[in-house]
């Protein structure tokens, strides 16, 4: 009888059926699960906790059911989890979303985007409390490290799915994760570690090979501050990405200022010594040079014996102060504090990679991180994976995801990883998004056409948008296919661009 009068109201009401009220939720008995939380809000009513966000970026969300709950599977594991519900238009699928830096939080933002979609969504704070910048957590504490490396992601998706049975009725015919930079490593070992979770996963810029990332980023930093003269000042850096954009912005046929295929740039520092009397304002000095050298190439670091083939792309100049800043990179040099040496006190100037990088990849491996490609369980199953990197990103080599596919590719071999994975490389975008070329795209939209429709992406359109207005289109091509002009038309139109071999 009561089923039968929610259907009813769900009529009259337009609201989607479920099959107990929000608030019974609380009632919920999951293993290792406490639910902490549930709260119906109505339209346009959610106030975000302290997080410094708006409330006015939430006034066009529909009605929800919110539901906080704490995850223990280990003695000392505090796993939190939201899961937000739609009331209304349900389109019957799940989504997970991902998490950046070292986690520590849930953000409403990603929760929300999912619900303006219609889907149900949850996220997680991987295990601790933080403000993403801190590895502290992780000192003495294995059980929370595995937590942040999978376990936390896998034990949100189980328990989410599980909500949501109960709150509908039903299980989600279709489940996804969208995740950036930590969210994009968590996509990768999701589809690595736990294949059956998600049926599409979007990847962008995962920092999925921890320990390389962690030696290249702290290379750099040893090259910066080798001495004080070897520091290259961020005032310099706008000289040098003009200069690398005299060199090589043309080689692509267009002169937009954009790098479409950096690889192609074979930018050579030295063209920016100072000479004899120079302004020291718009040129490097010798030891400066040989510290831009490290940066496109860390295997330069005297320090660094071990040969690495990752560093950052021409045309990430502006955003050098990243690895090349005052300080070395927060999340490298935190790996190495607390995952690595259990040290608060090391100093990053003493690493030596053949000494420490074994130790390193030990740990990675241990606590999860996601470099196995090995994906077959993945593509067996129909998983379909959308992978983008910018390359323009300042935080995570944009080779990495490079390197990651071609490893897929000769591990499952190309029919397989065909059927199932796309990597997009997006021209003068930085680290998730921002940079100078178009960097607002819809990855979901095009995983769910390949996924529900059948539709492989041949190219995806990316927008550059200045003050609400779209300033230029540009199509995304699979790699290793890049954009070319056709010759006639707007260089600002994508419909002028086809997708080529490079």
């Amino acid at each position: 009888m009561w089923k039968f009068l929610i259907a009813a109201v769900s009529i009259l009401t337009g609201r989607v059926a479920y099959a107990a009220p929000c608030e019974d939720l609380s009632k919920l008995a999951l293993s290792n699960t406490a639910i902490v939380m549930v709260q119906t809000v109505e339209a346009g009513q959610f106030t975000a906790p302290a997080t410094g966000a708006q409330n006015s970026d939430f006034r066009d969300l529909p009605a929800f059911c919110r539901v906080a709950a704490t995850v223990r599977p280990s003695a000392d594991s505090d796993i939190r989890i939201e899961v937000w519900l739609p009331i209304s238009s349900w389109n019957g699928k799940f989504q997970g979303v991902g998490n950046g830096g070292y986690a520590g939080a849930i953000n409403p933002g990603p929760l929300a985007n999912a619900l303006r979609r219609g889907y149900a969504a949850a996220q997680t704070d991987t295990g601790h409390a933080g403000d993403g910048r801190d590895a502290g957590f992780a000192f003495g504490h294995r059980e929370k490290l595995i937590d942040f490396g999978h376990r936390a992601v896998h034990e949100m998706t189980v328990k989410a799915k599980a909500i949501m049975k109960a709150f509908y009725d039903s299980n989600p015919k279709l489940s996804y994760w969208v995740g950036c930079s930590t969210g994009g490593r968590q996509a990768l070992a999701e589809a690595q570690m736990y294949p059956d979770d998600y049926d599409g996963i979007v990847a962008g810029a995962p920092g999925n090979n921890t320990a390389q990332l962690a030696l290249h980023a702290l290379a750099i930093a040893q090259a910066s501050h080798t001495s004080e003269a070897s520091y290259i000042p961020p005032s310099l850096y706008s000289f040098i990405h003009k200069v690398v954009l005299e060199v090589c912005d043309g080689l692509d046929g267009v002169k937009d200022g954009v790098l479409e295929n950096p690889k192609t740039c074979k930018f050579d520092p030295q063209v920016l010594e100072c000479r004899s009397g120079a302004d020291r304002s718009n040129c490097l000095t010798p030891v400066q040079v040989e510290t831009a050298r490290t940066i496109y190439d860390p295997s330069r670091n005297p320090h660094i014996r071990q040969p690495l083939s990752l560093g950052l792309a021409p045309g990430s100049e502006l955003g050098w102060s990243t690895m090349a800043g005052p300080e070395p990179f927060f999340y490298a040099d935190q790996f190495w504090k607390y995952m690595v040496f259990g040290d608060p006190k090391w100093d990053y100037k003493t690493l030596n990679a053949e000494r420490d990088m074994p130790r390193a990849a030990d740990e990675a491996r241990s606590r999860g991180d996601a470099a196995d490609p090995n994906l077959k369980p993945f593509f067996s199953r129909g998983g379909k994976l959308l992978q983008y990197h910018g390359w323009s990103d300042q935080n995570i080599p944009p080779d990495n995801s490079i390197n990651y596919y071609n490893r897929v590719l000769e591990t499952v071999g190309r029919p397989t990883a065909t059927d199932g994975y796309r990597l997009f490389m997006v021209p003068g975008m930085a680290h998730c998004g921002g940079g100078e070329g178009p960097n607002t795209f819809d990855m979901l939209g095009a995983l769910e056409q390949w996924q529900e429709h059948g539709k492989p992406p041949d190219q995806i359109i990316a927008s550059r948008v200045t003050n609400g207005r779209v300033e230029r289109t540009r199509p995304l091509c699979p790699y290793p296919q890049v954009a070319g002009y056709k010759g006639s038309g707007s260089t600002d139109e994508a419909a002028n661009f086809v997708c080529k071999a490079p």
